[in-house]
């Protein structure tokens, strides 16, 4: 059965891997990339913002305008691209609040929404590289997130399992997790493409799971 599912993403990030040669390509046209593959599941697509200016609203007003389009929706995906962050206050940037509202619980009329669940899919970089975030330990057969690199309110809930002892080895003296440590599950464009209801379930679990993590459902 299809979902219906959020985007958010920094739809004027130019620092992404050309599409069909174009040097102009934005995080946008993978969001048309993406919104064409969740059709062709069934899933349904909810829009996303248009970027209007976030110091000239209130709080109330963002609410409203974000509790409308993510209401309905039981899934989040984030798109994590190298130039997704602004130099002002997180709190000026849509990609926070879209966040805080999908982990919220809402209730309209008597209807109410439960946490989304939230999947992070990393879109390459200007050179097709994804070590700006991830970073690949092959000799421990593992990964490295960059997660410094993101907005809090994402980094508040990746590796935030409550039981951090569970599912973890030891190699050459570090700790490698190997079960599903974050709620905010990360995937590469190009994995997630070629298996999108996979990592999609994988997100659905982690939402059935939710009892298992320490959730930061607001901007700090």
């Amino acid at each position: 059965m299809g979902k219906k599912i959020f985007v958010s993403y920094k739809y004027s990030d130019k620092k992404v891997r050309p599409i069909d040669g174009n040097k102009d390509t934005t995080a946008r046209e993978y969001v048309d990339k993406l919104e064409k593959l969740l059709e062709k599941d069934d899933h349904i697509y909810k829009g996303e913002n248009d970027d209007e200016p976030l110091d000239s609203l209130a709080d109330s007003t963002i609410g409203s305008k974000l509790g409308d389009k993510i209401f309905d929706s039981t899934v989040t995906i984030v798109l994590i691209s190298k130039g997704m962050k602004e130099d002002k206050p997180e709190n000026d940037q849509w990609i926070p609040w879209e966040i805080s509202y999908s982990l919220r619980e809402q209730s309209r009329e008597g209807v109410n929404s439960k946490t989304n669940a939230v999947l992070a899919v990393v879109v390459p970089d200007e050179l097709g590289k994804y070590d700006y975030y991830i970073t690949e330990n092959h000799e421990c057969n593992s990964r490295t997130l960059n997660t410094d690199s993101l907005f809090q309110i994402l980094r508040d809930n990746m590796f935030n399992i409550k039981d951090k002892e569970k599912d973890v080895r030891d190699c050459k003296g570090s700790k490698i997790y190997t079960g599903f440590p974050s709620y905010i599950y990360t995937v590469k464009w190009e994995d997630f493409v070629n298996n999108v209801n996979h990592y999609i379930d994988i997100a659905n679990e982690r939402r059935q799971n939710i009892d298992k993590y320490e959730l930061v459902k607001t901007i700090r």
